[in-house]
């Protein structure tokens, strides 16, 4: 821009200021009442600042200080610091104003370094400081978070003497307090003679943004026994509090003063309120704060949709998003971020992928943040390839952007790509954290090699993340899933500090691992302990778990207790677990009762554990009427199908059997082939049902025919029910060609004697190679320890610990 847009036929003013203008210079009175200073005191925007400057020019009013110090005000305030300089620069007598002015304008509109070097010019041309210098530097260095160059201005502010000014230290403390240093700030706030309402404001609102709601609380009480009264500022300072501790009564006695105050009319306060009673879990209380409101912010909007996100009442969230949309309202950063965040929870990819939309046509692409979001939305969906290809373009990757893929493959079952993930991180200098921990801790839990575990366990130590209960929570969880489960006990009893996740992981594992009797005792310590009580998670595992261990009666009480005592109203989770629980018991019409009493419908998992049960008990009258319940939901899994064939194979009712296969082909619903992997020497071997593409393969399938011959020998029969329209000798040679029983041939072939094999299965584990596995454990003397998709199987000298019931 040249010459501020003057007429041509002008000449610029910026050479031609006359030199007997000082600092000094008295400002005639009349100069104050002209046209042109009264238009300048009106202008509202660039385009009429530029239309008054002729006018300016003309009348020769461009040299008087007071003209050039308003310009340059008001150029700053438009954000255009160039034009400012441009008028500033020239200026041969300067006066103190406009250094002032146009230090502000540096602090907002340029970076932090160029504002300080203009202070350091000031002081070379003996520019008086003033106050309000001080605090505008400060605030700079606050808002960049700072501190080192903050106590510099800190320390000029206490040699020019405004030590004991309170404007000027209450600027001080905002400095210590947003950069984290809460007890430098209040050794300020001891320090000042005298303190008002905004240097009560400040403290407060620096303790609440550090998270020290106890010291908050504390302080109010304090500042009102000298004698301030909350205002506006202080309770939106302190409604989060109540929210940190989940304290309700608390901000329901906030609110109570808020109404006597009349405060409730403020779009802020009401907004603080309505998050502190969603943070408090009282979303219902916050909805009617949010529809009483007479104006709302998108703040408001996005307390309440991220209230209900994180309520669990997703749907509730992206309506209250949609209605947002509907009124006009423009979405923001934080808008995109909670409704992702209940679009990922309720794996609702329809509505996510119109988010990701909505996120280019906002410009959001490049906010790290909001594609942390999106890259973790899609995982939650089961889209690992969308959120790996987003992960991948992403610039300026964030040590969320790494946890979130790490965790999205580790949940989707793609461990190995998951810890390759955690190690290209480390070798990006990404320094990891607890939670990138707990992501890969899941990875190994799934992949269940114990020599995984031992690695990321001695990895936590030496990070010194050992005593972090999440942590150690995690990993109490991953040696269990390893097969591990007494190595998990002795971690579990060696925490310092447990929560209720981690009760849930242990009772869960024993669970697993077929020990219902530990499982009870457990969970009645828990409840002895008393400081913890169980969720809804915890009776979900104990009911599990006496499941698996044929505890109805235990199980039962249980399922009672948690309503009656607890208050927990059960989920479809329980209502499966209990028809689970009486079904694998043989009370297969008790479990039917049940069912048609639930007081909702049934879901696929009630029906599917209902299936499995006349499965079990061979019960082909109910199992037809329950297949018949569970196919018109339309589950995805073609497990269930394969389920009700095996209903029909063992019946020899082969004509259903083939029904069922021709039902599965035309649905375009396949068999999951049966895949089981070993863990030896630095490397997993994966092996599938009837493959010979593993090098070893023809010494694995000799040895293999030759330990049937000793297990027959030992008194093992091969179990062919399942199998038809095949000669006898094909039906057995089937058999052995089960991915497990492959597995644990070149486990005996590739280990040492006395050394346990563990075997990862896919799918739940067939009677014959469950009843092979017996016999192989006490013909080679070898332990074998088997994790199938819903428990684990301890063989050793001929017998499991499932004591076959499974």
């Amino acid at each position: 821009m040249t010459s501020l847009l003057l007429p041509r036929s002008m000449p610029s003013p910026l050479s031609t200021a006359p030199p007997f203008f000082s600092p000094r210079t008295h400002i005639p009175p009349h100069i104050y009442t002209h046209p042109a200073a009264i238009l300048l005191e009106m202008c509202t925007s660039m385009k009429e600042l530029h239309q008054f400057l002729p006018l300016i020019i003309k009348n020769g009013l461009y040299n008087e200080h007071l003209f050039q110090t308003k310009l340059v005000s008001l150029f700053c305030k438009y954000r255009s610091l160039n034009d400012a300089v441009k008028v500033f620069e020239p200026i041969e007598s300067k006066i103190d104003p406009l250094y002032h002015t146009l230090l502000r304008g540096y602090v907002q509109q340029s970076s932090l370094d160029a504002a300080l070097r203009f202070f350091c010019r000031m002081k070379y041309e003996n520019v008086m400081p003033v106050v309000y210098n001080f605090a505008y530097l400060l605030k700079a260095c606050a808002d960049s978070f700072d501190a080192g160059r903050g106590k510099e201005i800190h320390a000029q502010l206490i040699v020019n003497g405004f030590s004991s000014n309170l404007f000027s230290m209450t600027s001080v403390m905002n400095l210590y307090a947003k950069c984290r240093l809460i007890h430098e700030a209040y050794k300020m706030f001891e320090r000042m003679p005298e303190r008002d309402l905004v240097c009560w404001n400040t403290v407060l609102g620096g303790f609440s943004q550090n998270r020290m709601p106890k010291r908050v609380l504390e302080l109010v009480i304090l500042m009102q026994e000298e004698g301030h009264s909350p205002d506006m500022v202080t309770v939106v300072s302190i409604l989060p509090t109540s929210a940190d501790i989940r304290n309700s009564k608390i901000g329901k006695s906030i609110h109570g003063y808020v109404m006597r105050r009349g405060l409730e009319s403020y779009v802020n306060v009401a907004t603080a309120l309505l998050d502190m009673y969603a943070k408090c879990g009282l979303i219902g209380t916050a909805r009617r704060v949010f529809d009483g409101m007479d104006s709302r912010t998108v703040v408001s909007w996005n307390s309440l949709i991220d209230g209900y996100a994180q309520s669990g009442d997703s749907e509730e969230a992206i309506n209250v998003f949609q209605k947002m949309l509907d009124e006009g309202l423009k979405p923001s950063n934080v808008t995109i971020m909670g409704t992702l965040h209940a679009c990922g929870d309720l794996g609702d990819l329809r509505n996510g992928r119109f988010l990701h939309e909505l996120v280019d046509q906002l410009g959001l692409g490049s906010d790290v943040s909001v594609m942390n979001s999106l890259i973790s939305m899609y995982c939650k969906c089961r889209r690992v390839d969308v959120a790996y290809e987003l992960f991948h373009k992403l610039e300026g990757k964030t040590l969320v952007s790494w946890n979130a893929i790490i965790l999205g493959c580790a949940q989707n079952g793609r461990v190995i790509e998951a810890i390759d993930l955690f190690c290209k991180m480390q070798q990006h200098n990404m320094v990891p954290d607890s939670f990138t921990l707990v992501s890969v801790i899941t990875a190994v839990a799934e992949l269940s090699v114990l020599r995984q575990a031992n690695w990321i366990y001695g990895l936590a130590i030496r990070m010194y993340l050992d005593k972090n209960v999440f942590v150690m929570t995690a990993i109490v969880d991953m040696y269990a899933k390893c097969g591990a489960v007494n190595k998990a006990r002795k971690l579990f009893d060696m925490m310092d500090e447990r929560h209720v996740t981690t009760w849930n992981a242990m009772i869960d594992g024993y669970g697993t691992h077929g020990f219902g009797k530990e499982a009870v005792e457990l969970f009645d310590e828990m409840c002895q302990n008393g400081s913890i009580n169980p969720n809804d998670v915890t009776f979900l595992c104990i009911i599990s778990a006496c499941s698996h261990s044929g505890l109805v009666k235990e199980g039962q009480h249980y399922y009672t207790i948690m309503k009656e005592v607890y208050g927990i109203e059960p989920s479809m989770d329980h209502y499966g677990a209990m028809v689970d629980l009486l079904g694998r018991a043989g009370r297969v019409e008790e479990a039917w009762d049940f069912v048609q009493c639930m007081p909702v419908e049934p879901g696929i998992n009630v029906f599917g554990a209902m299936l499995g049960a006349c499965k079990i008990h061979k019960n082909v009258d109910l199992g037809e009427r329950v297949a018949d319940k569970l196919f018109s939901l339309e589950p995805d899994d073609g497990g269930y199908h394969v389920l009700l064939a095996n209903i029909y194979a063992l019946a020899s009712m082969w004509d259903k059997v083939a029904k069922v296969r021709t039902m599965m082909e035309k649905k375009g619903i396949r068999k999951t082939p049966g895949c089981s992997t070993v863990d030896l020497k630095n490397e997993v071997h994966t092996f599938y049902s009837g493959n010979t593409s593993h090098p070893q393969s023809k010494k694995i399938y000799a040895y293999l025919e030759t330990l049937i011959d000793r297990i027959k020998m030992a008194g093992y029969i091969p179990d062919t029910s399942s199998i038809h329209d095949v000669e006898d000798d094909v039906q057995e040679q089937l058999l052995n060609t089960h991915s497990e029983k492959i597995a644990i041939a070149f486990g005996l072939l590739n280990t040492s004697p006395g050394t346990t094999i563990h075997i990862r299965k896919n799918l739940r584990v067939c009677g014959d190679c469950h009843n092979a596995t017996k016999y192989i454990s006490l013909v080679t003397k070898r332990e074998i320890v088997v994790r199938d998709m819903h428990r684990f199987h301890h063989f050793k000298n001929g017998t499991c610990s499932c004591k076959d019931y499974w």
